[in-house]
């Protein structure tokens, strides 16, 4: 079976190794910090020390990476070792416009880079439960789906646009982060006004079932697996800020600042949904 490497081996990227190897697979990885390799060689990977030495002869590469600098240089890192015609499939949140620009700038040269990044926690990962968005000229759907598929709940297929991906994955994630926050401020308000938070449920129950959905996570939140750091959230409300310009948004630049804030007391490792639990105040 061909060799797939997956480099990023942070909680999402260690999912995807450990799915591979259970569907038999030969999985090469790696990760900066090289100790993070270590659960998913336990389980059958190969451990390398380099980029370069992680995607030699590989048919497909994943890359699961913290942003876009760190994307770009991973793909300068591994270029040499790259086998013709293998895909560099980039599952990481990054901003459109340099998605955009990489797509055009590594086709240009060769080499065949596509974005897909996904709505999914670290068990969605693992067991294929999640959901992948792709987008990018037609036959790299063709070619992709029926390899991505095993790896994930569902793949929608965005059209030709190849940052469109990019685009619905931050669209996405900052209704994930404004619902949270505005769970948040609800909670706060009945701190105030002597509305407990199971009145709050109550009445947005009765109407939308996802405010209480988010309200509950966020103040579970202590007593799960961490599924999405703060530090990680902080990032993609950077690329919705950038995207959008400050001055036309309300309620993100708030939560960046209250993230910022979160970060600073040292809760850049807490799961990001906490931000809306008023006994972490």
């Amino acid at each position: 079976m061909d060799t797939i490497a997956v480099l990023g081996m942070g909680l999402l990227g260690r999912g995807f190794a450990e799915n591979l190897l259970a569907k038999g697979h030969a999985v090469r990885v790696w990760n900066r910090t090289a100790s993070r390799c270590e659960p998913a060689v336990e389980l059958g990977a190969v451990a390398a020390s380099t980029p370069e030495d992680a995607v030699r002869g590989a048919s497909r590469v994943h890359l699961v990476l913290a942003e876009d600098t760190a994307v770009d240089a991973v793909i300068d890192a591994l270029r040499p070792g790259l086998s013709d015609g293998a895909y560099v499939i980039d599952h990481s949140t990054n901003l459109p416009a340099g998605v955009a620009a990489r797509f055009d700038r590594l086709r240009a040269e060769g080499i065949h880079y596509v974005h897909a990044p996904v709505f999914m926690g670290p068990s969605n990962s693992r067991d294929a439960t999640g959901l992948m968005l792709l987008s990018g000229p037609a036959e790299d759907e063709t070619t992709l789906r029926p390899l991505l598929e095993p790896m994930t709940g569902r793949v929608l297929y965005l059209g030709t646009e190849p940052d469109k991906a990019a685009k619905m994955k931050i669209t996405g994630n900052a209704m994930l982060f404004m619902l949270t926050g505005a769970m948040g401020d609800l909670f706060r308000m009945g701190e105030a006004s002597g509305v407990t938070t199971d009145e709050v449920f109550a009445l947005f129950e009765q109407f939308s079932p996802t405010p209480a959905a988010m309200g509950r996570r966020a103040l579970g939140a202590g007593d799960r697996p961490v599924g999405f750091t703060m530090v990680n959230a902080r990032k993609d409300v950077r690329l919705m800020l950038e995207t959008a310009g400050p001055e036309r948004l309300s309620l993100l630049p708030a939560i960046a600042a209250s993230m910022d804030a979160a970060i600073e007391a040292g809760r850049g490792a807490e799961d990001f949904s906490t931000l809306a639990d008023p006994s972490r105040d």
